[in-house]
């Protein structure tokens, strides 16, 4: 069985990103995603439109997804799809055994967790009957945002999500209605002030009760969490992003340390386990960003860590990509394309 340089567990942006940076490093990377497709968190909003990735955008998740996939795959690591990773046996030779949920056995010599949020589960509204109704009108997320021109499409919550989904459904042709428990929204300041401009928000409320005939929403009670006071109103779709619970299973029997929203690392992505690293959104530090160019950061330094275990000697800091020789043929490549 190979034995890798580097096992990344997680292919979001940060695993992806970390994959192709492992290469420019000339390490023996494998990549294993417990989905059947790389993406991470990103997967869950594959209409959403990205803005902020230095030198990229505007463009949809499900690009960005396939720019960083092709990028992931440029030095050609393992890759291996819908396996959950649980267990890390540490063998007498240093050498670290990974254990799927299947059984499969991953051997490595480091290990770099780019978990992401973890497993998923999303907040759904505890409402009598909404479960009836998620097979029509009541969404936790959006597919296809262009199909709701047209509706009067009421947003719940208070987050980046919802101020997000609030201004893209605007810019698809829909009427749009934010509803919010609290007077302050927890989202980018240029996002929220586009918000006000178009949205309805109806501040402080809650959703109370939903209406509708057999499986589709015509209707919603709203409260007043100050006075309690109940107000009705006519809509054709209900979008609920109320935030999502962190599972991360089997890894928290590894000695990591949870934290706020992630597990413990310092300035180095270093975890609390020798020869274990992290990035992106599984872990949390002092000046930790949230955000996908946050992520890439977190990504080098992990690479450069894990290396660096393996290597005490090695460059903390490598040559950039203009002068890394393992760029030389893939240049002469591009450069004869560019001739024809």
């Amino acid at each position: 069985m190979d034995i890798y340089d580097l096992t990344i567990v997680g292919g979001g942006p940060a695993g992806m990103y970390a994959a192709f940076y492992s290469g420019m490093r000339a390490m023996k990377t494998k990549l294993i995603e417990a989905k059947q497709e790389l993406g991470g968190f990103m997967r869950m909003y594959p209409e959403k439109t990205i803005w902020d990735v230095g030198a990229v955008g505007p463009a949809r998740c499900e690009e960005l997804i396939a720019v960083l996939e092709k990028q992931a795959r440029t030095f050609h690591p393992t890759i291996v799809l819908e396996q959950e990773v649980h267990h890390l046996h540490r063998r007498e030779d240093g050498v670290m055994v990974l254990t799927s949920g299947c059984g499969q056995q991953h051997l490595t010599r480091t290990v770099l967790l780019c978990a992401g949020r973890g497993i998923i589960d999303r907040q759904k509204l505890e409402l009598e009957g909404a479960n009836q109704y998620e097979v029509s009108n009541l969404y936790y997320t959006i597919t296809d945002v262009g199909s709701f021109r047209g509706q009067h499409v009421l947003v719940s919550g208070g987050g980046n999500s919802a101020v997000d989904w609030a201004n893209e459904l605007h810019d698809h042709g829909a009427k749009v209605t934010v509803v919010h428990r609290r007077e302050q929204f927890d989202a980018l300041e240029y996002n929220i002030a586009r918000m006000h401009e178009h949205a309805q928000i109806l501040t402080p409320y809650t959703l109370h009760r939903l209406h509708g005939q057999q499986e589709s929403i015509e209707s919603v009670s709203l409260m007043n969490t100050v006075d309690g006071t109940i107000h009705r109103m006519a809509v054709d779709s209900v979008v609920v992003n109320h935030g999502y619970k962190r599972d991360y299973g089997p890894l928290l029997e590894w000695g990591l340390i949870q934290e706020n929203n992630g597990i413990r690392v310092n300035e180095r992505m270093h975890t609390d386990v020798p020869g274990v690293f992290g990035a992106g959104d599984f872990v949390d530090y002092g000046s930790k960003v949230r955000l996908i160019a946050g992520a890439f950061n977190d990504a080098v330094l992990g690479v450069n860590s894990a290396l660096h275990y393996l290597d005490p000697v090695a460059s903390k800091q490598p040559s950039v990509s203009s002068h890394n020789v393992r760029f030389r043929e893939l240049n002469r490549k591009l450069r004869e394309r560019s001739r024809d």
